[in-house]
């Protein structure tokens, strides 16, 4: 039955839960173990937040607590589906996928990065995908090595 045909109420909800899909980067979806362990666990969590709102009486509440966490599960499931585990860098002597790279900014600011996967990127932890423009900027360079990337030099201090 449309929701044309129940009361106001549910109009409303159903236009909030027709959450679009989170959307889903056109790179390769390369991901180190850990970015691969913190996929599964995302995904199960938001497959715990879909049951736990199943289990709400009211079907207009149900639907609204069940939105986001569906949308999650399908990202995160899809995720999983096209995650390529890379391994280590078998050497420090150029920047790849998993290297962990201490450079200095044009500025004189000192800082130290791990290129990962997309899903686990964060610069406040220490980690940035590998698809960010320093990232890009850096693959394949050793110690020493001087790129631009946001309109400043970059130099490469050490990689491990």
């Amino acid at each position: 039955m449309s929701v044309a045909f129940t009361k106001e109420e549910s109009a409303e909800t159903a236009a909030e839960t027709l959450l679009p899909d989170r959307p889903v980067s056109p790179h390769p979806n390369f991901v180190t173990k850990a970015g691969l362990k913190a996929l599964e666990d995302q995904l199960r969590e938001a497959q715990l937040a879909y049951e736990s709102a199943q289990g709400i009486e009211d079907v207009n509440e149900r639907r609204r607590e069940s939105a986001l966490p569906l949308r999650d599960a399908r990202y995160f499931a899809s995720r999983l589906r096209t995650a390529q585990v890379m391994q280590p860098p078998a050497s420090t002597e150029a920047i790849a996928f998993g290297s962990t790279v201490t450079f200095r900014r044009g500025d004189g600011r000192v800082q130290t990065y791990t290129i990962v996967g997309e899903d686990e990127a964060d610069p406040k932890r220490g980690m940035i995908s590998y698809v960010s423009p320093v990232a890009q900027r850096l693959m394949g360079k050793a110690a020493g090595d001087v790129v631009e990337a946001s309109g400043q030099e970059i130099e490469v201090l050490a990689i491990a």
